[in-house]
């Protein structure tokens, strides 16, 4: 016959089942813990990155892109208006000062200087003939003044005549004053001649100073002709490589068009590219840091362009190593711009390690052990991070990720 199970049997039974469940869960919980713990609880040396604590400078620096190109590049241009005849030196070949580099056919121009020659010599000759036909005015002009004064000379004789005659009673007042108003109608005759003589000789300075500015400025276009025929021989200027030469023989080629480039390779400048956002961080005279490869080169911002194209504001470096034999012209290279720098501060190879704002957690190696210590870091570029605390100079740091040991207080570091 069964017997009936009370009902704090039932209920004993559940809680004994309770509390093994609850015992159960939490040793495997301790197990997942205790394994994780020692899975995590040390690192190989081989697989993390260290850099031992010293006393440095650290810049802070804002990243942009360069380009190296020779600091001294002449730019030859066409002085005429020609066509190319030959050519003398490639691209890349070295040229001394004086050394031809392509011909022009000057055919056209030689004709443009030989008219312009004929034009001021005839322009010349027009002066010399309206110098003679001036003079000639002016002298016909200087004899009627001169005939007339002798006609006035004799006009004052006859009113003195008619004078004396009516005084002895030959003559009468009519004749006296018919004498004197032919005098007075010749001396306005000659002051208004006078007059004119003055004009003509002002009319003469200004039309002769016409022609001679005329003249002048045919004969300056000619020197400058003859100037720009001299130029036409392309020759080099300055020692150094050609880097660019207009091969198209045959080809017509306007005043100012780029005939060749010649660059001086034994210095070099970097000009360099940014986002418009750092516009108020970057001016004249700002320290700079270029890198190629594993070498780093010293410089200074010497000139920001004004214009800003597509957000990019372009800008060129003069570096203090400018013929470092590691630069090449179209070289691209990271420019690091130094907006502040901290010296004599505590600082590490900066790594993955650090990342995110100050302060951060950070492994320290000491007595095969690797220590958690939050630490607050300052300034940082890409090969130091400043530590301003937590640390001490020669402590070795890992820069590795240590992400995946956020938990762990304390690592074995194994050999």
């Amino acid at each position: 016959m069964d017997t009936e199970i009370t009902e704090e049997v039932t209920r004993q039974k559940r809680k004994k089942g309770i509390v093994i469940g609850l015992i159960a869960i939490a040793v495997l919980v301790l197990s997942i813990w205790l394994m994780r713990s020692y899975l995590k609880s040390s690192v190989s040396r081989s697989l993390i990155s260290t850099s031992k604590v010293e006393i440095g400078n650290v810049e802070n620096t804002i990243n942009a892109t360069g380009e190296v190109l020779p600091e001294f590049e002449e730019v030859i241009t066409s002085p005429i208006n020609a066509s190319i005849k030959n050519i003398v030196m490639d691209a890349g070949g070295k040229v001394k000062t004086g050394q031809s580099i392509l011909t022009l056919d000057k055919s056209a121009a030689e004709h443009d200087y030989a008219t312009l020659k004929f034009q001021l010599e005839t322009k010349r000759n027009e002066i010399s003939k309206l110098k003679l036909d001036l003079n000639k005015s002016f002298y016909d002009i200087q004899s009627n003044n001169d005939i007339k004064q002798l006609h006035i000379s004799n006009l004052a004789d006859a009113v003195e005549n008619a004078k004396r005659l009516f005084k002895a009673g030959g003559g009468t007042r009519e004749d006296i004053e018919q004498a004197e108003m032919n005098l007075k109608v010749a001396q306005l005759e000659k002051k208004q001649l006078e007059n004119e003589i003055k004009n003509k000789q002002k009319t003469m300075l200004i039309e002769e100073k016409e022609a001679e500015i005329a003249a002048a400025i045919q004969e300056n276009d000619l020197n400058e002709l003859q100037r720009k025929l001299n130029l036409a021989n392309i020759v080099s200027t300055r020692g150094g490589v050609v880097t660019y030469v207009n091969k198209n023989i045959g080809a017509n080629i306007k005043e100012g068009e780029t005939l060749a480039r010649i660059a001086d390779l034994s210095s070099f400048k970097v000009t360099g590219s940014l986002s418009d956002n750092y516009l108020d961080q970057l001016h004249n005279g700002m320290p700079v840091i270029i890198r190629i490869n594993d070498t780093q080169l010293k410089g200074l911002v010497s000139n920001v362009y004004p214009s800003v194209q597509n957000g990019i504001i372009t800008f060129d470096i003069q570096l203090d190593e400018r013929n470092n034999k590691q630069l090449r012209p179209n070289m691209k290279v990271d420019v690091y711009l130094v907006t502040s720098v901290h010296n004599k501060v505590m600082r590490v190879a900066n790594g993955p390690a650090f990342k995110g704002a100050s302060p951060q957690d950070i492994f320290v190696i000491s007595n095969g052990k690797a220590e958690k210590r939050i630490v607050h870091t300052g300034l940082s570029n890409f090969d130091y991070v400043e530590l301003q605390d937590a640390v001490k100079p020669g402590d070795v740091v890992i820069t590795s990720d240590m992400s995946e040991f956020k938990n762990s207080k304390e690592l074995t570091v194994d050999n």
